[in-house]
């Protein structure tokens, strides 16, 4: 007779982490070129038929997995997701020296982040005893038009519908997509984005693009309490300099990925353009 299953064992298998291991199960087994049946992932991950077969079904239609026929095989979001992993890595070598270099000359913090929808997500965070005043964090988020890093990526992006401007975090925070329109049409004219007290009161960020002219795949900032921040040349130069340092490194790698996750941030080596004007921001 089979084994009777208690409820106990019934709710750990629905668990989160129970689900997890099963995607991991099912997913390890492409391990490998081919295309795999039912039957051969089945042998392969010892779970039940019928289990197997509504997981593979529902991975084809979050596009993990892509079959055709009665064959399975991974689909285009592992490659889009391992594309972008890959992308990031990538940026965040190369910025990493680079960002202790550009806080050592401003003593501010030195952020390293990209757009993810509406938000940006930072990649890297170099400072000191500044560090703990703001709320940034490795892997955290923040509303993209709320910051310096946000809107020097959206000036350069096709589509800034995402951004939801009913989102504020401060009295000065951007409220109006034609104010978001302005503040975008300087970053593209100057090459540089800035930020007052619109993410927390009491504190700007300065920040640059890194990409090809006229394209950002990420952005790098500087930011710090109002009283220490300047909002001309004496930030804007070293910022830039380091964001055009980052691509750089980037372009030289030794192998080029193009995250498609990021549709208008391609990884290529830039055409030679003039450099961008000074900007005499008061």
């Amino acid at each position: 007779m089979p084994k009777a299953v208690s409820v106990s064992e019934a709710a750990e298998s629905a668990t989160p982490s129970a689900v997890i291991d099963r995607i991991s199960l099912v997913l390890d087994a492409f391990d490998g070129p081919g295309r795999l049946t039912l039957a051969q992932l089945v042998r392969r991950t010892g779970l039940p038929r019928s289990s197997a077969h509504r997981m593979l079904e529902r991975l084809v239609q979050l596009r993990w997995l892509r079959r055709s026929g009665r064959d399975y095989e991974l689909g285009m979001r592992l490659v889009e997701l391992g594309s972008l992993a890959v992308h990031q890595d990538r940026l965040v070598r190369a910025a990493g020296p680079l960002l202790g270099e550009l806080h050592r000359a401003t003593g501010l913090v030195a952020h390293l982040a990209v757009l993810d929808g509406p938000d940006v997500v930072y990649l890297e965070k170099v400072g000191d005893r500044l560090m703990s005043a703001i709320p940034s964090r490795v892997g955290g988020r923040q509303p993209a038009h709320c910051t310096a890093v946000g809107k020097a990526i959206m000036a350069f992006c096709d589509d800034d519908s995402a951004v939801d401007l009913d989102i504020r975090k401060t009295k000065y925070s951007i409220f109006s997509s034609s104010q978001l329109a302005a503040e975008l049409a300087k970053v593209r004219a100057h090459g540089v984005a800035f930020e007052r007290e619109e993410s927390q009161l009491g504190f700007g960020c300065v920040a640059a693009p890194i990409g090809c002219p006229g394209e950002a795949v990420a952005a790098v900032s500087v930011c710090g309490p109002m009283n220490r921040m300047m909002f001309d040349q004496r930030l804007v130069a070293p910022v830039r300099m380091t964001a055009m340092r980052i691509w750089r490194s980037v372009e030289d790698g030794p192998v080029r990925v193009a995250p498609t996750l990021q549709p208008v941030r391609p990884l290529r080596r830039c055409p030679a353009g003039p450099p961008w004007p000074a900007v005499q921001y008061a």
